[in-house]
């Protein structure tokens, strides 16, 4: 095992046979095939992407793990792109498929993608940064909305509300529309935007029937090479990259407890964690308790969307 610096943080990577470690995320390791006889297996433009179970928080990786964290994800999101029937990047996710034993379960083999410079957000509910905007200016990325909303206000209908992206440890910044159509075209920008707000309509669906609302979620697509398809990638629907809130315990007009890393944030902002968000010191470790409840809510999440238990 070696260790990497990448964006300001130090990511382990594993010494996996046949495989060159490329890129490290804050959350994910990417590797390509270094060997022929791994080529020849599973295509020469592949990449594996290990999910680790590093967490990150305000735009900082912390020093502290979630424990099955990139298991429970990476099999969400695997059953989620069978859920969707869209075009994925996914090509395998077992040893008999090519991922090495010593990542199995939060690896996938994935297809080379040219990915898209943007962040497909839906919403359908306002909250978060949304609901900061809309204070403002009745808005959400330029998207007119109606008088009388508040937060966690079901939308009449889901809005595209799409991001730039940021390199590690910057904030995305939300863009409008008309800036989708300059940075892709206009063409690829209605494709994405129909995509994304489909995939979210059919996610919400499942997910509600599960009673779970969710109330927003980014996806991110790219260009197979070979084929020349705009494709789904990265992770999809998890609580890393959605917002999902017990549908039992909704409230509009308050902040919603939801399915993700909630615990970690409230604890970073309270007096015990001591830490200043706005300086530059990384934020401590997390205590015991904060990392088990945070697991198990991702672990709730898991069994509650697929009726499967999590072992």
């Amino acid at each position: 095992m070696t260790e990497l610096n990448t964006g300001g943080f130090a990511a382990e990577t594993l010494d996996l046979p046949g495989w060159k470690h490329v890129y490290s995320g804050k959350v994910r390791d990417l590797y390509v095939p270094a060997d022929e006889s791994i080529r020849e297996q599973v295509g020469q433009d592949c990449v594996l992407v290990v999910a680790s179970d590093r967490i990150s928080a305000f735009d900082h990786v912390l020093s502290s793990e979630i424990p099955d964290k990139g298991r429970i994800l990476t099999q969400l999101s695997l059953w989620w792109f069978e859920q969707l029937g869209v075009e994925h990047h996914v090509l395998a996710s077992t040893v008999a498929g090519g991922v090495p034993e010593a990542v199995e379960g939060r690896a996938m083999i994935c297809k080379k993608l040219d990915m898209f410079p943007v962040e497909c957000i839906a919403r359908g509910y306002l909250t978060g940064s949304g609901l900061a905007e809309y204070k403002q200016s009745r808005t959400v990325c330029s998207i007119p909305l109606p008088e009388g909303l508040v937060d966690g206000s079901r939308l009449a209908e889901a809005i595209f509300t799409p991001s730039a992206k940021a390199e590690v440890g910057e904030h995305d910044e939300n863009i409008t529309f008309e800036a989708v159509v300059d940075a892709v075209g206009p063409d690829v920008a209605d494709r994405l935007r129909e995509l994304t707000l489909a995939i979210y309509t059919k996610a919400e669906e499942i997910a509600r029937d599960r009673g779970i609302i969710l109330a927003d979620t980014k996806v991110e697509f790219g260009v197979d090479g070979a084929s020349g398809v705009i494709t789904l990638g990265d992770e999809v629907l998890t609580p890393d990259s959605s917002r999902f809130w017990d549908a039992a315990s909704y409230e509009p007009g308050k902040a919603q407890p939801s399915f993700d890393k909630q615990y970690v944030r409230d604890w970073l902002t309270s007096a015990e964690s001591g830490w200043d968000r706005a300086s530059d010191t990384p934020p401590p470790a997390l205590p015991a308790d904060v990392v088990e409840r945070t697991r198990a809510r991702y672990v709730e999440a898991y069994e509650k969307l697929t009726g499967r238990s999590f072992a």
